[in-house]
C-alpha cells in the first residue's frame, strides 16, 4: 500500500507492507474523516497494535472463548484408584450370588430325600429367594438414599452369612424356605447395587461380561462343589453350606472395607434429583414418566422372562437328568456345572462382541439361537446331546443380562438411575 504526501510543497512515498489475515480490523469512525497525514499515523499506530503473529495462530478457532460446560469423564474400574479394590470386592458378591443360586439346583434331589418333599413343595425354595429378591427392589432406592453404597456392601453380605448360618444346623423346611428368601434379599441389593454402579463406567459393556462372568463362574463351582461333598466325600446337603459361611463372611469383610467411604451425601451429590422432584419421588418417576418409564418396564419384562429361564434350566436341570435322562449322579450334577461354565465364557467372550455389532442385534441373534438349542435340549433324548445343548444354551444366554442391564444408564436420565 503506498501513500502520497506533498509537506511543503514537496513530495514524498511511504510504502507499507501487509500482511493478508482472515478478517482486517476494522476502520475506527474518526479516522474515515482525517487529513492523510493522520491516516498515516493512525494507520501506523493501529498496525503497530495488533498481535504479532509469533504469538498467536491464524486459525481464527484459537480467538474464540473457552466453552463452558464439558463432558463429564466416566469413572473407570480403576480410576480413582479405590475403584480397583470396589470392584474386586463386587466380583466376590457376584461369585457369591451365583454359587448361591446354583446350588438350589444341585442340592434339590437331597433336599428331596431328607425332608421327604414332593416336586411341589420343594420347589418352594425357588419361590421364596424371589419373595426377598423383590422386596430388595422396593428399598433398595431407600437403602442408597439414606446409607449409600456403604449400606448395600453391609447389608447384602450381612443377609448372606445369616442365611448359610442357619442353614447350616439344617432346620425344619419352613424354616429353610422363609431362610432362602433372606439370601434372595440380599442377591437382589448387590445385583442392582453393583450393576448400577459399574453401568455408568466407562467401558460399561466389558466391565458388566466381568462382573456377570463371577457370578457365572460361582455358579459353576458351586454345583461342582456341593455334588462332590454329597456323592464322593458322602456328606450331608447342609454341609456344603460351611463354606458358603466362611465364602460370605470374607464378602462381608472386603465390602465393608472398600465402600465404607461410599456415603448417602456421596451418593446423593453423584445422584441429583430432578428439578422440582419430591425426595420419594425417583422411582414413580422412572417407572412413570416417558420416555423413561417405557424403557424401565421393557427392560424389566425381558429380564423378568431371562431370570426365569436362567433360573429354570439352572435350578432343575440335575433333577431332569437324573430322572428323565437316566444319568447317574455325578454325571447329572456335572451338566448344570456346563451350562453355568458356558455363561461364564459367553459372558466373557460375547461381552466384546456384543458392543461392536450393537446390543439389540446381538439379542436378535443370540435368542434365536437359544431357541433351537433348547428344543435339542428338550426333545432329543440323549444325555450327550441334552449336556452340550444346555452349555452352548448358557453360552449364548450369558451375555444379554449384563447387556440390557445397562439400557436404562442410556436411555434413563441420569437422576432417575
Amino acid at each position: 500500500m503506498t501513500f502520497q504526501s506533498t509537506p511543503n510543497g514537496g513530495s514524498s512515498t511511504c510504502v507499507i507492507e501487509l500482511r493478508d489475515r482472515p478478517r482486517s480490523p476494522a476502520r475506527p469512525e474518526s479516522v474515515k474523516h482525517q487529513k492523510p497525514e493522520s491516516v498515516r499515523s493512525t494507520r501506523s499506530l493501529t498496525l503497530s497494535q495488533l498481535p504479532d503473529d509469533s504469538s498467536k495462530n491464524d486459525d481464527p478457532v484459537d480467538t474464540l472463548p473457552s466453552p463452558t460446560t464439558a463432558t463429564e469423564k466416566l469413572q473407570s474400574w480403576n480410576n480413582p484408584r479405590v475403584n480397583a479394590y470396589r470392584t474386586f470386592s463386587a466380583f466376590w458378591s457376584f461369585f457369591i450370588m451365583g454359587a448361591n443360586d446354583a446350588a438350589y439346583g444341585a442340592l434339590l434331589p437331597y433336599l428331596e430325600e431328607y425332608y421327604g418333599l414332593t416336586y411341589t413343595v420343594v420347589s418352594l425354595v425357588f419361590l421364596s429367594p424371589l419373595i426377598g429378591y423383590c422386596a430388595s427392589a422396593l428399598l433398595n432406592n431407600t437403602i442408597h438414599l439414606k446409607f449409600g453404597q456403604r449400606g448395600v456392601a453391609f447389608l447384602g453380605p450381612l443377609c448372606h452369612l445369616i442365611a448359610y448360618a442357619v442353614m447350616v444346623v439344617h432346620p425344619p423346611y419352613p424354616v429353610l424356605v422363609v431362610i432362602f428368601a433372606l439370601a434372595g434379599f440380599g442377591n437382589g441389593l448387590e445385583d442392582a447395587g453393583w450393576n448400577a454402579w459399574m453401568g455408568n463406567m466407562a467401558n460399561a459393556n466389558e466391565v458388566l461380561g466381568f462382573l456377570h462372568a463371577f457370578y457365572s463362574f460361582g455358579a459353576t463351582i458351586s454345583p461342582l462343589v456341593a455334588t462332590s461333598m454329597i456323592t464322593k466325600a458322602q456328606l450331608q446337603w447342609f454341609e456344603f453350606y460351611y463354606v458358603m459361611v466362611g465364602c460370605s463372611a470374607l464378602e462381608l469383610l472386603l465390602c465393608l472395607t472398600t465402600f465404607w467411604r461410599a456415603t448417602a451425601s456421596e451418593f446423593r451429590a453423584q445422584n441429583p434429583k430432578s428439578p422440582g422432584s419430591a425426595q420419594n419421588s425417583r422411582m414413580r418417576e422412572a417407572l412413570t414418566k416417558l420416555p423413561a418409564a417405557r424403557v424401565t418396564w421393557l427392560c424389566a419384562c425381558f429380564l423378568l422372562v431371562y431370570v426365569g429361564v436362567e433360573v429354570a434350566l439352572g435350578g432343575w436341570i440335575v433333577t431332569f437328568m437324573l430322572r428323565i435322562r437316566k444319568g447317574q449322579p455325578f454325571a447329572s450334577g456335572m451338566t448344570a456345572t456346563g451350562f453355568w461354565l458356558g455363561m461364564a465364557f459367553g459372558r466373557l467372550i460375547l461381552g466384546f462382541v456384543t458392543p461392536r455389532i450393537g446390543e439389540k442385534l446381538a439379542i436378535a441373534i443370540y435368542l434365536p439361537i437359544c431357541m433351537v438349542l433348547e428344543l435339542l435340549f428338550w426333545l432329543v433324548p440323549s444325555f450327550l446331546l441334552s449336556a452340550i445343548a444346555v452349555a452352548f444354551q448358557g453360552f449364548f444366554l450369558g451375555p444379554m443380562f449384563p447387556d440390557l442391564a445397562q439400557q436404562p444408564r442410556l436411555q434413563v436420565p441420569e437422576e432417575l438411575q
